[in-house]
Order: C-alpha cells, then structure tokens, then sequence
C-alpha cells in the first residue's frame, strides 16, 4: 500500500515547489525528495519548521539548478554535500545522497552515492529515514520507519552500536528523539548499546552536548527519556554534578521552558552551574541566569509577602526571583496560589531606580569619600525596608546624615 503525506501547507507551498522544479529541471524527475523530519512529522500529524531535501545531484550541480533558476544558494556544507536554497526568504537544506567511509565517533568521511537505500543505511533512526516526493508519496527503505513513526518507536537504522560508533551524539538523539516521540516501552537493543557506549560521549563537542540536552529539555514531557538516561549512565557522562528527582520531575509540570527544568537538575550552589554551564558551554545568558537563580534560591520563600517579594526583584532581577520561585514552587506543588502571586510580581513589578546619589549628599555638606558610599548604603537599605516610598527622600537621607556629622 502507498503511504501519502496529505493536507500538508509547505508540501504545496510556491516556494517548496520551486525548489524543487530547480533541481528537477536539472536532474530529472525523482531526484530530489523531502526526507527525515519533515516527513516523519507530517505522517505523524506534528507541526513542520523545517523542511530538508535529499538529492542524487552533486553538490555543484545543486548551487547551479538553484541559482539558474533564479533563486539564492549558500554552500552551507560542500564536503558534505550540503546547499541551502533560499526561496521567498525561507531555506530548504538541500544534501546529496552518501554513504559513509570512515568515521571517528564524532566525524565522518562522506562519498557521494544515487542509491536511496545507500542513503537511508546510515541515517540514525528508522523513522527519520523516510523521503516523500513532490507529490507526497512516501519512500521507507529501511521498511519499518513508517510503522515506527506512527507507534513512536525510536530504533536505530541497523545494528545500534554501528550507528553510535559512527557518532556517539546519537546516544543523546535516542534520548531526545524519545522525548518528542517515542511511546511506550524502550528498544532494548538501543538502549543497552547506549549504555555500553556512553563513555565515548566524553570525545564529543560541549556545545554538540548541551544543544541535544537542551532540546531534550524542551520537550513537552522529557521526564521518561531523562529517567532513562540516568539508569543508562548517560547523564552522569554528561552532566556529574546533576542531581535528578522530584524536583524535576515537579518542575515538568510547571514551566516548558528548558532553562527552568535544567536548574531543578542542580542544587542551588552558584560556583556548581558556573562550573557546569562553562564546561558544556551554554550561552552566556544561559550561564548567568542559572547562577542567578542558584543566588536567590535561599532567600525565596512561597510566604513572601508582596514587599519582600520587590525587595528580593530589586537586589537579585525579576527573572531570577521568577526562577527561584519555580524551584520552591516545585518543592510546594499544592502551593500554586502562593507561588502565581510571586511570579506576578517578579514579573510585572519594575524596580524603581535609586532616588538619591552622590549629589544630595554634597548638597548636604558631605564631601565625597568612603562616607558617601556608607550613607548611600544605609539609605538604600532603609528605602527598601519600607517598600520603596516615592516621597520624603530628603527628610530620610538628612536623618541619617545629622548622626555622621555628630
């Protein structure tokens, strides 16, 4: 029986369709097809972001289909095979056919081949080894990646521990892929290689890392595949100093966003995260918010009444109030009342600026110098003490100034 991707918009979409006339127009009919998740999500009725493209062309003869026919080509990978077209401001990943020569564990050396089954033999997982054509007939080489789909079976193509050894960031896509689509129980042959396999993870990229772990994170509910990684030891290879449990396990149920379920996997311990964001080189802004959250971790309480809550946004930020509240939040999930208020003030409140500076005081005799930062400091902590007041600046900084001088 002939399997159909229907109903799908960027199947039919102008732009889609005149890339795929470009390369056709050079090579024929049939020698360029959709592959791997596009496909796999639109048999599965999961939303599309991007849309790849296999083709028995070269990768020369791709750039010159694409700009003969008058669209924008970027050798984004030519050793690799790999043009991205660019049609009506949307890129389509275009990669020839290959087979695999040699590889490391973390590179490979590619042949360019016209033989789809070639092709299909060393991709990572069946169900991300399936093409479909301009007409969105579906292609499955390996035989079992339709079916695998649509059960949410992830199944490495071959023998599992063939696929890790030619790259061992497929321990974290088998996780990953799981995550956003896998049901049910796991395969046991893939599983049991990943955790035979795990310690060649340690030659891999930080940042190949931290991006598989980070999408595992996001997605809707990681808790099943992050279990299983850490009865295979995976984790652990990956991230020591994580500390998985009911925290996360809560959290997931709390917030979607990644960065939010990460900081439940570590305790509250600043230099830890530096450490651990630095060696699997998150952003920067990823570094610092996590830091920032392990910082206000201890003087968050869901108890907080509303002008503590702006006293602690004020000296640590909204974002890692906000985070620190999830965290207490998942130690407390019947406290979600409690916890709501907080996170409306963290993240409506804005922190007034500082009323008064080095120039009141000069007004008031005090010449610049160490008592100008000590006077500064004492009427910051008493303008906060009392809720951040918009009046009577004057009259408070002249009290605490009138003892100094005596």
């Amino acid at each position: 029986m002939t399997v159909r991707i229907d109903d799908q918009p960027w199947l039919t979409a102008p732009a889609t369709r005149a890339v795929m006339a470009a390369l056709e127009a050079a090579g024929g009919p049939g020698c360029a097809r959709f592959v791997g998740g596009c496909v796999r999500n639109a048999l599965i009725g999961a939303p599309v972001a991007d849309v790849d493209i296999a083709t028995t062309l070269k990768p020369e003869e791709t750039e010159r289909a694409i700009r003969a026919a008058g669209l924008k080509a970027v050798p984004t990978g030519m050793a690799h095979g790999t043009v991205t077209a660019v049609a009506q401001h949307q890129p389509f990943e275009i990669t020839t056919l290959r087979r695999d020569v040699s590889t490391d564990g973390r590179n490979a050396t590619v042949a360019f081949t016209d033989d789809w089954a070639e092709d299909a033999a060393r991709r990572d997982f069946r169900l991300n080894a399936l093409y479909a054509d301009r007409e969105g007939r579906v292609f499955d080489p390996t035989g079992e990646g339709v079916a695998d789909a649509a059960a949410g079976r992830i199944v490495f193509v071959g023998e599992p521990e063939t696929r890790i050894r030619e790259d061992y960031l497929r321990i974290l896509r088998f996780f990953r892929f799981f995550a956003w689509y896998g049901r049910g129980e796991f395969d046991g042959n893939s599983l049991d290689a990943c955790a035979a396999l795990a310690p060649g993870m340690d030659r891999l990229s930080a940042e190949r890392v931290s991006k598989e772990l980070m999408t595992l994170l996001a997605a809707p509910d990681p808790r099943v595949a992050m279990a299983a990684m850490v009865r295979a030891g995976v984790l652990a290879r990956i991230l020591p100093e994580a500390t998985p449990g009911s925290l996360f396990e809560a959290v997931v149920d709390l917030s979607p966003d990644p960065v939010i379920r990460l900081m439940t996997l570590f305790p509250p311990d600043e230099r830890l995260v530096r450490e651990a964001s630095t060696r699997l080189r998150l952003p920067n802004s990823t570094r610092n918010r996590l830091a920032a959250a392990a910082l206000a971790a201890p003087t968050i309480s869901l108890a907080m009444n509303d002008a503590e809550v702006r006293a602690a946004v004020y000296r640590r930020g909204g974002r890692a109030v906000a985070d620190a509240v999830f965290r207490r939040w998942a130690e407390q999930p019947a406290e979600a009342e409690g916890a709501a208020r907080l996170l409306t003030l963290a993240d409506g409140w804005r922190a007034p600026p500082m009323p008064v500076g080095g120039r009141e005081l000069a007004r008031l005799g005090i010449e610049p110098g160490p008592e100008t930062g000590r006077l500064l400091k004492a009427f910051e902590e008493s303008w906060i003490a009392d809720d951040f007041p918009s009046e009577g600046h004057s009259e408070r900084l002249a009290a605490l100034v009138s003892p100094s001088r005596g």
